[in-house]
Protein backbone atom coordinates (compact mmCIF):
# COMPACT_ATOMS: atom_id res chain seq x y z
CA UNK A 1 0.00 0.00 0.00
CA UNK A 2 1.06 3.66 -0.57
CA UNK A 3 -0.28 6.72 1.04
CA UNK A 4 -1.17 9.57 -1.01
CA UNK A 5 -1.28 12.97 -0.09
CA UNK A 6 -4.14 15.56 -0.33
CA UNK A 7 -1.68 17.48 -3.39
CA UNK A 8 -1.49 14.26 -5.38
CA UNK A 9 -5.28 13.30 -4.87
CA UNK A 10 -6.09 16.87 -5.62
CA UNK A 11 -3.75 17.16 -8.89
CA UNK A 12 -5.09 13.87 -10.44
CA UNK A 13 -8.38 15.35 -10.05
CA UNK A 14 -8.21 18.49 -11.46
CA UNK A 15 -5.78 18.19 -13.76
CA UNK A 16 -4.62 22.24 -12.91
CA UNK A 17 -0.72 21.60 -13.02
CA UNK A 18 0.82 20.25 -16.46
CA UNK A 19 3.57 18.85 -14.35
CA UNK A 20 2.33 17.38 -11.16
CA UNK A 21 -0.89 16.46 -12.77
CA UNK A 22 0.79 14.45 -15.37
CA UNK A 23 2.82 12.80 -12.30
CA UNK A 24 -0.30 12.18 -10.48
CA UNK A 25 -2.13 10.50 -13.13
CA UNK A 26 0.70 7.77 -14.07
CA UNK A 27 0.70 6.82 -10.65
CA UNK A 28 -2.68 6.21 -10.09
CA UNK A 29 -3.59 5.11 -13.59
CA UNK A 30 -0.17 2.59 -14.15
CA UNK A 31 1.65 2.48 -10.64
CA UNK A 32 -1.38 1.41 -8.47
CA UNK A 33 -2.80 -1.82 -8.45
CA UNK A 34 -5.35 -3.36 -6.19
CA UNK A 35 -2.12 -5.58 -4.56
CA UNK A 36 -0.72 -2.08 -4.14
CA UNK A 37 -3.63 0.33 -3.42
CA UNK A 38 -2.99 4.01 -3.04
CA UNK A 39 -4.14 4.58 0.45
CA UNK A 40 -6.36 7.94 0.92
CA UNK A 41 -6.72 8.73 4.98
CA UNK A 42 -9.90 10.43 6.25
CA UNK A 43 -7.65 13.56 7.26
CA UNK A 44 -6.46 13.66 3.12
CA UNK A 45 -10.11 13.19 1.85
CA UNK A 46 -11.37 15.89 3.79
CA UNK A 47 -8.91 18.24 2.79
CA UNK A 48 -9.47 17.22 -0.83
CA UNK A 49 -13.16 18.21 -0.48
CA UNK A 50 -12.39 21.38 1.03
CA UNK A 51 -9.83 21.89 -1.68
CA UNK A 52 -12.05 21.24 -4.31
CA UNK A 53 -15.11 23.87 -2.18
CA UNK A 54 -12.63 26.49 -1.64
CA UNK A 55 -9.61 26.40 -3.92
CA UNK A 56 -11.79 25.53 -6.81
CA UNK A 57 -15.31 26.26 -5.89
CA UNK A 58 -16.72 22.98 -7.15
CA UNK A 59 -20.68 22.78 -6.02
CA UNK A 60 -21.76 20.59 -3.76
CA UNK A 61 -22.96 18.07 -6.19
CA UNK A 62 -19.64 18.47 -8.29
CA UNK A 63 -17.94 17.42 -5.25
CA UNK A 64 -20.39 14.90 -4.55
CA UNK A 65 -19.65 12.85 -7.75
CA UNK A 66 -16.10 13.35 -7.19
CA UNK A 67 -16.13 11.64 -4.26
CA UNK A 68 -18.40 8.92 -5.60
CA UNK A 69 -15.92 8.42 -8.39
CA UNK A 70 -12.92 8.03 -5.59
CA UNK A 71 -15.24 5.44 -4.39
CA UNK A 72 -15.20 3.50 -7.41
CA UNK A 73 -11.86 3.70 -8.64
CA UNK A 74 -10.18 0.26 -7.33
CA UNK A 75 -7.16 0.95 -7.13
CA UNK A 76 -7.68 3.23 -4.13
CA UNK A 77 -8.24 2.19 -0.50
CA UNK A 78 -10.14 4.70 1.67
CA UNK A 79 -9.89 5.13 4.80
CA UNK A 80 -13.60 4.39 6.49
CA UNK A 81 -14.92 4.39 2.96
CA UNK A 82 -18.49 3.70 4.60
CA UNK A 83 -18.75 6.76 6.75
CA UNK A 84 -16.73 8.59 3.26
CA UNK A 85 -19.98 7.26 1.14
CA UNK A 86 -22.10 8.55 3.80
CA UNK A 87 -20.88 12.32 3.88
CA UNK A 88 -20.78 12.40 0.44
CA UNK A 89 -24.76 11.26 0.15
CA UNK A 90 -25.15 14.34 2.81
CA UNK A 91 -23.46 16.67 0.60
CA UNK A 92 -25.01 15.84 -2.30
CA UNK A 93 -28.38 15.82 -0.86
CA UNK A 94 -27.66 19.03 0.30
CA UNK A 95 -28.83 18.29 4.15
CA UNK A 96 -24.98 19.66 5.57
CA UNK A 97 -21.13 19.55 4.43
CA UNK A 98 -18.72 17.10 4.03
CA UNK A 99 -16.88 17.58 7.36
CA UNK A 100 -19.61 17.81 9.70
CA UNK A 101 -21.36 14.67 7.93
CA UNK A 102 -18.55 12.67 7.93
CA UNK A 103 -17.57 13.79 12.16
CA UNK A 104 -20.85 12.21 12.46
CA UNK A 105 -20.98 9.26 11.11
CA UNK A 106 -17.41 8.48 12.20
CA UNK A 107 -19.08 9.34 15.87
CA UNK A 108 -22.21 7.11 15.23
CA UNK A 109 -19.51 4.27 13.94
CA UNK A 110 -17.37 4.57 17.04
CA UNK A 111 -20.63 4.23 19.17
CA UNK A 112 -22.04 7.74 20.17
CA UNK A 113 -25.50 8.34 20.16
CA UNK A 114 -24.71 11.17 18.85
CA UNK A 115 -22.70 14.09 18.70
CA UNK A 116 -23.18 17.48 20.17
CA UNK A 117 -22.66 20.96 18.16
CA UNK A 118 -23.35 24.62 18.19
CA UNK A 119 -23.39 24.87 14.33
CA UNK A 120 -27.05 25.18 13.11
CA UNK A 121 -25.87 23.76 9.76
CA UNK A 122 -24.85 20.91 11.66
CA UNK A 123 -27.88 20.14 13.06
CA UNK A 124 -29.72 19.28 9.94
CA UNK A 125 -27.76 15.80 10.18
CA UNK A 126 -29.34 13.38 12.20
CA UNK A 127 -25.85 12.43 14.16
CA UNK A 128 -26.20 15.71 15.58
CA UNK A 129 -27.93 17.47 18.91
CA UNK A 130 -27.44 20.95 19.83
CA UNK A 131 -25.45 21.43 22.75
Amino acid sequence: MIGLDTNVIVRYLTQDDPVQSRKATELIEHRLTVETPGFISIVAMAETVWVLDRTFNQSPREIAATIERMLQIEVLLIEHEQEVFTAMIALREKRGDFADALIGALGAKAGCKYTLTFDQKALRLSDFQPA
